[in-house]
């Protein structure tokens, strides 16, 4: 029998021949004005934005279905408020985790030091942050329309979970529309399934772009702040949260990361949390067996608040842009780093780049040159790919701990190595005539 290859064996492959053929794209073609016309700008960038949009296009209405449901399927409102606290407070322990952990790593390497910083920099403007007391209030949409239009995950999870308790408390009512919820979260979920069948494609265009524009020439002069900000990641998604795995969850991190894969390869490739809430849902539930009723909140609230890959980057960009510019800190301006990046993470979009909005508000907080910025936006596409990843290793691994502690996680689906696994599978020909009953 012909073992059939897995839709995330696919994508892996699309996306190590997009960054084979991005890569020969820089360093051989890059003055080819046609080739980056109708190659690079042409069809990778068409492919690849349209394959990010369709993601995205799954998002809300996922969301809206799948949450409904999860409270539904809670049916009680103080254990859906438990679930909510247990969530938000591990989000907010791994994001301080991720950054001390930079922090400490960054202080010890000390990259920076010596770095000849060129007379001109990449220009870097950071916009005015909202006030801590805005972002907080605006949690509450005044228009849920508005909300469920500009994609803000915190105004629609807020709106829908509202509506869902009030539906469990309309009983007949509440029950019937539930089962319709039900039913179109079914069909949005076969939506996920199709645009996951043409994804290798999509992630080989968004690969080969940002390569063929990127490539790895840049990181050479950036390589000890490359080398810190990746090595603290691994550590914080290979060391950190699997050691909260163990404690707390008595799950098998190997076996976590290996089922993982399909979320990380769609993190990578689109940079983006919220576009990866469709894929993220499908291997909490299907692969490591999260019940709907868990993962539906506290997948969408983790693309939203939960920023661990993103708090490292700004422990380490910290220190290498002091010790660059030569500004001492201290103590105190470490633990302000800390509590700044727990606070700008939350109620920041999960879109591509959005880290640099957040760094700007930590280097005002401590006196850094915002400019020093435009040292680091070379690289920082190529991290912000990695840390993606990391964002969503931790929205899952903090779904399996809530669930755990809710007795909400089917240890046989976890352990099945083809537990939602996703294959082609060849239909028999049938004769037109035939009946399909």
């Amino acid at each position: 029998m012909i073992k059939k290859t897995s839709i995330s064996s696919k994508i892996l492959i699309a996306m190590m021949l997009g960054l084979l053929l991005g890569s020969v794209v820089n360093v051989f073609f890059s003055e080819v004005a046609w080739l980056q016309s109708y190659l690079v700008d042409g069809l990778f960038y068409v492919v690849g934005a349209a394959f990010v949009n369709a993601l995205k296009m799954l998002v809300v209405p996922l969301v809206i279905f799948s949450l409904i449901c999860g409270v539904c399927g809670i049916g009680d409102v103080s254990v859906l408020g438990r679930i909510g606290v247990k969530a938000f407070a591990l989000y907010v322990l791994t994001t301080g985790m991720a950054i001390v952990l930079a922090l400490l790593i960054a202080i010890i390497v000390a990259p920076g030091q010596g770095f000849e910083r060129v007379a001109s920099v990449n220009a870097f403007i950071p916009p005015p942050a909202p006030p801590l007391t805005d972002v907080l209030a605006n949690i509450v949409p005044s228009n849920p329309i508005h909300a469920f239009a500009e994609g803000n995950m915190l105004q629609i999870i807020f709106f829908v979970i509202v509506f869902a308790i009030a539906m469990l408390m309309c009983g007949d009512i509440g029950r019937e529309l539930n089962q319709l919820a039900e039913k179109l979260n079914e069909v949005m979920m076969k939506v996920v399934t199709l645009v996951m069948d043409v994804a290798p494609v999509g992630v080989f265009c968004l690969m080969a772009k940002t390569f063929s524009e990127q490539g790895f020439g840049l990181i050479v002069p950036m390589i000890g702040y490359f080398s810190v900000v990746i090595a603290a990641l691994l550590l914080h998604a290979f060391g950190t949260l699997s050691l909260l795995l163990v404690l707390f969850a008595k799950l098998n991190p190997l076996v976590f990361i290996k089922k993982m894969r399909p979320a990380h390869i769609f993190a990578f490739s689109t940079a983006s949390s919220n576009a990866t809430i469709p894929v993220t849902l499908q291997v909490v539930e299907q692969r490591l067996g999260v019940n709907n009723a868990t993962a539906a909140f506290t997948i969408p609230l983790g693309a939203t608040v939960n920023m661990d890959g993103t708090a490292i980057m700004q422990g380490v960009a910290t220190v290498f842009i002091a010790n660059v510019y030569g500004i001492d800190l201290g103590l105190g301006d470490y633990a302000t780093v800390v509590g700044m990046s727990i606070l700008a993470s939350i109620g920041t979009a999960g879109v591509p780049g959005v880290g640099l909005i957040m760094l700007a508000m930590v280097f005002n907080q401590v006196g850094l040159p915002a400019e020093g910025i435009g040292l680091i936006l070379g690289v920082d596409r190529l991290l912000d790919m990695v840390r993606t990843a990391v964002n969503v290793t931790g929205d899952a691994a903090v779904t399996c701990i809530v669930a755990r502690g809710e007795n909400e996680l089917d240890d046989a689906v976890f352990n099945d190595p083809e537990a939602g696994v996703i294959i082609d599978i060849e239909l028999p020909h049938k004769h037109p005539l035939e009946n399909s009953g």
